[in-house]
């Protein structure tokens, strides 16, 4: 009997990929590739333009008292009204983000999701006049019960602004313009809760808030993280909006209700750096590369922290 032949392996298909598909690919790539040098390269302006500020004599820095003097308290009033927008906004569009997907009839929740999305249409400088001519003055009447009530602690330490154009103002006017962004994101990661996780949260006789709790809030967590960092990471950046509505140039100081307002590293630069000449100019400059920074640093956390929930699916 002849030796029976043993079965050779089936040689591994080479895939061709189509014209189409490497133009796609090179593209990509080269955009990838594009955004990083840009990036590169806007950092390697500030530094260059900075140095003399960074080397200069504490005395020639505008303020007589060093770069640091000068900087410090803008970075204080920019993380002030940035943090405080992000505790308002976030709890918000958490809230919408959940109604919307959970609780509304399609009809309602279709158009109430479309209103919310327009808020990031509306131009920062309209965000500043209706924070100046409405938000503020209604907001008086706050501030001084704020004062006279809870003056013990330092944000609420007083004497109370007259004009209501303070950092809690600016706080929650950052607030409606990062909630779009927070809520867009927390609904659209509701929105891909694993539906075996909820219907069987369902039947096991949980109601819908129990579902919620168990199934949907565990899951979206690093999601809302994510969109909450986004958020900050724009409002860092605001410049016209807080310009218009903050009377700011003072010390460093927690009072968000006082006439005395630490400003914004964005605002500082966009109102003084037209009148600015020399070494004016280099310390503005200085000041941006700490917001370039900051809002880096935001962001990259915002995409790790995303990126954490790639994998997970609902069989998981």
């Amino acid at each position: 009997m002849s030796a029976t032949k043993a079965p050779s392996e089936p040689r591994p298909q080479r895939t061709v990929r189509r014209p189409g598909d490497r133009i796609f690919a090179g593209t990509a790539k080269g955009s990838g590739v594009f955004i990083l040098l840009v990036l590169a390269g806007v950092a390697a302006f500030l530094v260059s333009e900075a140095i003399p500020a960074l080397t200069a004599p504490a005395g020639d820095v505008p303020g007589g008292e060093g770069l640091g003097s000068y900087v410090g308290p803008l970075v204080l009033g920019t993380l002030l009204g940035a943090v405080l927008a992000l505790l308002v906004a976030t709890p918000l569009a958490v809230a919408i983000a959940l109604y919307t997907t959970y609780y509304a009839p399609r009809r309602i929740a279709a158009g109430m999701s479309y209103v919310i999305d327009l808020l990031a249409a509306i131009p920062s400088v309209v965000y500043g006049f209706w924070g100046l001519a409405v938000l503020a003055p209604a907001l008086v009447p706050f501030h001084v019960w704020a004062a006279d009530t809870l003056g013990f602690v330092p944000f609420f330490a007083g004497p109370a602004s007259t004009s209501g154009r303070t950092m809690f103002t600016v706080g929650l006017v950052l607030a409606v313009m990062i909630l779009p962004i927070i809520s867009a994101i927390s609904r659209e990661v509701f929105s891909q809760a694993p539906a075996l996780h909820r219907e069987a949260a369902l039947a096991l006789g949980a109601t819908r808030w129990e579902m919620i709790r168990m199934a949907v809030l565990p899951y979206g967590k690093s999601g809302v993280i994510g969109g909450a960092m986004l958020g900050l990471g724009r409002a860092l950046g605001e410049t016209m909006a807080v310009a218009i509505v903050l009377s700011g140039g003072a010390g460093a100081t927690l009072n968000l209700i006082g006439n005395s307002n630490p400003s914004t590293i964005a605002s500082n630069i966009a109102l003084r750096f037209p009148e600015a000449t020399g070494l004016g100019v280099n310390t503005l400059i200085a000041s941006g590369l700490v917001l370039f920074v900051i809002t880096l640093a935001v962001n990259m956390l915002a995409r790790w922290i995303v990126d954490r929930r790639a994998d997970f699916s609902g069989a998981n």
